[in-house]
């Protein structure tokens, strides 16, 4: 069996709401659908993040999938590692471990579709087989206000999520009325804050200080991904729990998390990873030093939530509470299975493959979406 085309179809999907966050707001999710197709026919569908700009994302996605053409789709390893030496390692400042993971893992989940399409299984039986029969998820909040936050804290709290996660890093005044409104709406239920990056560590420890009050389970990632003395400062100095996140995209970072003690919880997903094989093998570290692993979402369709649902299948060391993003779309390209937490839950996926079924009229839609705004915006 041999690779015969991959293709790359830059996409947008706009979200029912617009999503606040420390670092600005977004209408929707740019994503680049990744087809691998062998000579006998059977298509692999991953998918990657389109940030900075899914077009470009797609131009390098399809670059550095041509040197699959030709080759068996079951040397996903080989494969991978060969298309980041010759795509980013040798060329440009020759080390792009971070952007090439974003581009690669796309094409590594449409590999492992394609191998468990062939096989007749889903993908998490190639890995040994899943240790979760379903997984968990918290429920994420959206809105701008403390009024809105507060609502869909009622709305998580009756569609049965147990785990509460909301965005902080807006601003102090900001941040102390959000919580307090949705510790409110949520009563005693487990409340976790995600500040992306946005203090230094002066700040960090006094809204640390505030934030007590409120009972958070943990704060993920509160400063500077690229400082790691920053965190090491902070997690000496304050008593709720850290999560770390931007600053754990590889197995080796997150060896010296673990290492240097700096992580109650680490923050993993497949984007950052660079696909199954970089989250089996960051996970795993994190098992060996007794960290937990929460799952973490993207700007993203069902695609990764198939996907990552599986990966996270074969993690024993995996969260209760972990991040899921479909939910937020306005419409995904996933026709089925559904991906609706029921108590907060979704079964693991048992279609072979990543375990979906492709709505090509969503996709369709999606692409001249994706057309319509690169034309606004010459």
């Amino acid at each position: 069996m041999k690779i015969t085309e991959v293709r790359a179809t830059p996409l947008f999907l706009p979200y029912k709401e617009t999503y606040h966050w420390a670092q600005g707001t977004l209408a929707g999710a740019e994503v680049v659908l990744v087809e691998v197709e062998s000579a006998e026919g059977v298509v692999g569908v991953g998918e990657s993040m389109g940030g900075p700009d899914a077009g470009i994302m797609a131009a390098l996605v399809r670059q550095a999938g041509s040197r699959f053409v030709g080759s068996s789709p079951f040397d996903i390893a080989r494969l991978t590692t060969d298309a980041y030496k010759a795509c980013f390692a040798a060329v440009g400042t020759g080390s792009a471990p971070r952007f090439a993971a974003q581009v690669l893992a796309g094409l590594e989940l449409a590999l492992w579709d394609l191998v468990g399409k062939v096989l007749g299984q889903p993908v998490h039986r190639l890995w040994g087989g899943a240790v979760h029969p379903e997984i968990s998820y918290f429920g994420f909040l959206q809105g701008d206000t403390a009024g809105e936050l507060a609502r869909d804290a009622n709305r998580a709290i009756d569609e049965g999520f147990s785990v509460i996660y909301m965005k902080i890093g807006r601003g102090e005044a900001i941040d102390l009325d959000n919580v307090a409104a949705v510790r409110s709406a949520i009563g005693g239920r487990r409340l976790r804050l995600d500040a992306n990056e946005a203090w230094d560590v002066l700040t960090a420890r006094r809204m640390f200080g505030k934030l007590a009050a409120f009972e958070p389970e943990f704060v993920e990632q509160p400063t500077p991904s690229h400082s790691l003395e920053a965190l090491a400062q902070l997690k000496a100095s304050v008593d709720i729990p850290i999560a770390v996140d931007q600053r754990v995209f590889s197995p080796s970072e997150v060896y010296e998390v673990c290492r240097r003690h700096l992580a109650d919880v680490l923050v993993l997903g497949l984007h950052e990873t660079g696909g199954f094989l970089g989250l089996k093998k960051a996970a795993a570290i994190a098992e060996a030093a007794g960290v937990n692993i929460c799952l973490h979402g993207v700007y993203e369709t069902g695609i990764t939530t198939c996907a990552a649902n599986q990966a996270a299948a074969t993690i024993p060391n995996l969260d209760d509470g972990n991040q899921i993003m479909v939910q937020l779309l306005e419409e995904d390209i996933v026709a089925s299975p559904t991906l609706s937490p029921q108590d907060s839950k979704l079964p693991v996926m048992t279609g072979v493959g990543l375990g979906f079924e492709l709505d090509r009229d969503a996709v369709a839609r999606a692409a001249e979406r994706y057309r319509k705004r690169v034309r606004s915006a010459s």
